[in-house]
């Protein structure tokens, strides 16, 4: 006889899903307000039936129940009211099938983990590297993944930002149509090589952030309708179709979808989140579901600090206040100003979005000392006021990128180029010094380490109908850029179901291994942001000031803790200058700035350029000469004070 339901509930950790309890049996709970009754199935792996017992009812549509015959690997699927098939579950936490086959019971205490020291992430300080499973080796296997982790650790990452891997259709995708939001992927391995994944970084000293996407739902393998229609918003739809119902009789969708943030935390060990798309999060409740999100992430594991990231194309700032002051209490947002202005600065090219941006001097001075660019300005693309203000928020709390899995995909180019194969070297050398030295929380893209040639194009596995409509949907988005608009370019776009589209994606061995001048330019920008006693340091009132010299050209100082440390013998201890000119060679002269002048009994010298000879540059001599300052072209140069 199944057990009451009281006692069932209290024998699951989470609110919904198969967890097997540690006296025998596994205890089951599912959220099926569409229906009178419910059956769980266990099946075969020829889809024979084992055993069928009825869960009972629960207040507000929930039903539970212990079964004895159940255990780890029991592969399982319900039965809802009188249906002839059955379906797997929404809160499954493995799908080795995909997500139209069966479920597995995983024993999410059978892994034994060496973390036990590792007590988190803060965001000071971090150095992010985003990347994406299944192209990041040749086998696209979290097992695989694992042997590069040292070589990143090596680098000078300290964070592996994962793209999402809830299970979702077919045999590729980049993640964002998960359907099972509690069961990673089985394209890429086991949920015990996820953990192994984690626990392998965690003792190289990496921590690894989760992308997660909780403003939709994909649309091949989702069952979510026939539980329950309340799943979906009736109010709001998203760029991707219906929306995630949050604010409409929805607290049981809320609860699944929190609980989901606080479940990769505590059972996979993550140290923290990346929320995809907020701006598509609609939720008109007195607490937002974000907030909710966010508290309920941080005390998954006491034990350990974690990191909150989003995403969020209308750049608003409540996202990072306090929760007791209406914010939503996450530590950091993307920053996509800086990469637009430096993708107009790297390549010349302003279309669509990128055409209210400059790549100017102004724009990334600005940028330096106060976040996002647009903090309420009206924006000439989207015809309306985009941004809030940033004052007050601490510069690490904005992740600037020159390249991410958005970013090089949707590209005005066709082939899903990198950033560095569209702009000058030099260029490229003295955007990616100024991107590394500023002080926002820089993140890479993975293979941007080591120059990969590899590209990154949009892919997806959709038959029938819905791949037409994909290949259409795409055809569509990329129209917005003048350059490939013409229907030759279009016809031209590689097939985003195509298999070989997938495959030139994944990063090849021979370039990881191979290293050259733009790996050893990033690797010692990493060192200096780290070990430079004046990049390092905390950030605090008034310590980064700037200067515009010419459209192109700028100067950045980093002003030192105490003024008294101008008048020591330890020039390490001083102020440091940034000279970035993007542009021609400038000469300066005279030179009124007062950013130029160096601290009272000191001259500058150099201490690190990107047009050094080990870099492929020409070399750079002195800046300050008799007649003026005579800066490099496409460059930048760090100074430091050295006593006269």
């Amino acid at each position: 006889m199944s057990p009451a339901p009281e006692l069932a509930a209290r024998a699951t950790r989470w609110p919904v899903g198969a967890e097997v309890r540690a006296e025998g049996g596994v205890a089951f709970r599912v959220w099926a307000p569409a229906h009178r009754e419910v059956a769980v199935v266990l099946e075969d792996r020829s889809g024979k039936t084992l055993v069928e017992r009825p869960l009972q009812s629960e207040k507000e549509g929930y039903f539970s129940s212990v079964v004895a015959e159940a255990a780890a690997g029991t592969l399982y699927r319900f039965r809802l009211g009188g249906d002839s098939d059955c379906v797997p579950d929404p809160a499954s936490r493995f799908q080795p099938s995909g997500p139209s086959g069966r479920s597995q019971i995983v024993d999410s205490t059978a892994f034994s983990w060496s973390d036990r020291s590792w007590t988190g992430i803060s965001i000071e300080r971090q150095v992010l590297y985003e990347l994406h499973v299944g192209t990041f080796t040749t086998e696209g296997t979290w097992r695989a993944a694992i042997d590069h982790l040292p070589a990143l650790a090596d680098f000078g990452i300290t964070t592996i930002e994962m793209m999402p891997v809830a299970e979702f259709a077919g045999r590729r995708g980049w993640g964002y149509d998960g359907v099972d939001l509690y069961a990673p992927s089985h394209l890429y391995g086991t949920p015990d090589d996820l953990r192994r994944f984690v626990d392998r970084a965690h003792q190289l000293g990496l921590g690894v952030v989760l992308d997660v996407v909780y403003n939709h739902f994909g649309p091949d393998g989702n069952y979510l309708r026939r539980f329950s229609p309340r799943y979906f918003s009736t109010r709001h739809t998203t760029e991707w179709g219906e929306a995630i119902n949050f604010d409409d009789d929805a607290a049981p969708v809320r609860e699944f979808v929190s609980a989901n943030a606080a479940y990769w935390v505590d059972e996979f060990h993550f140290d923290g989140l990346r929320l995809d798309a907020t701006h598509q999060i609609f939720d008109t409740s007195p607490t937002h579901v974000m907030a909710e999100i966010s508290a309920r992430a941080r005390a998954a594991d006491p034990r350990r600090s974690i990191c909150l990231f989003a995403e969020n194309e209308t750049q608003d700032t409540r996202i990072l206040c306090p929760i007791e002051q209406g914010g939503y209490g996450f530590d950091a947002l993307w920053n996509d100003d800086f990469h637009h202005a430096a993708g107009v600065a790297l390549t010349g090219r302003r279309e669509a979005y990128y055409q209210d941006y400059g790549g100017t001097a102004q724009e990334f001075l600005s940028m330096a000392k106060r976040g996002f660019l647009y903090q309420g300005q009206r924006s000439s693309w989207q015809r309306q006021r985009r941004g809030t203000p940033t004052h007050g928020l601490e510069p690490q709390r904005f992740v600037t990128f020159l390249e991410n899995h958005d970013q090089i995909a949707n590209a005005p180019t066709l082939g899903g180029e990198r950033i560095w194969q569209l702009s000058s070297p030099g260029v490229y050398r003295a955007l990616t010094a100024l991107w590394l030295i500023c002080p926002g929380t820089p993140m890479f893209f993975q293979g941007q380490e080591f120059a990969s040639s590899a590209p990154f194009l949009y892919f997806a596995d959709h038959a029938g109908a819905l791949g037409d409509a994909v290949r259409r949907g795409r055809a569509t988005f990329m129209h917005q850029f003048r350059s490939v608009a013409s229907r030759d370019a279009i016809d031209a776009l590689p097939d985003p179901g195509a298999d070989a589209t997938f495959q030139m994606c994944k990063l090849r061995e021979s370039e990881r291994s191979a290293g050259g001048v733009r790996t050893r330019l990033q690797r010692d920008l990493l060192r200096l942001r780290r070990e430079d006693p004046i990049f390092h340091r905390p950030f605090a009132g008034d310590w980064l000031d700037g200067a515009v010299l010419s459209k192109q050209a700028f100067v950045l100082r980093w002003f030192a803790d105490d003024p008294h440390t101008l008048w020591t013998t330890e020039s390490d201890s001083r102020d440091r200058l940034v000279v970035v000119n993007l542009g021609l060679e400038l000469q300066i002269d005279p030179a009124p700035e007062p950013l130029l002048a160096p601290p009272a009994g000191t001259q500058w010298a150099i201490l690190w350029s990107s047009e050094d000879p080990a870099y492929g540059g020409a070399g750079t001599g002195p800046l300050e000469q008799e007649d003026g300052w005579r800066i490099s072209g496409q460059a930048t140069i760090v100074l430091h004070a050295r006593p006269i």
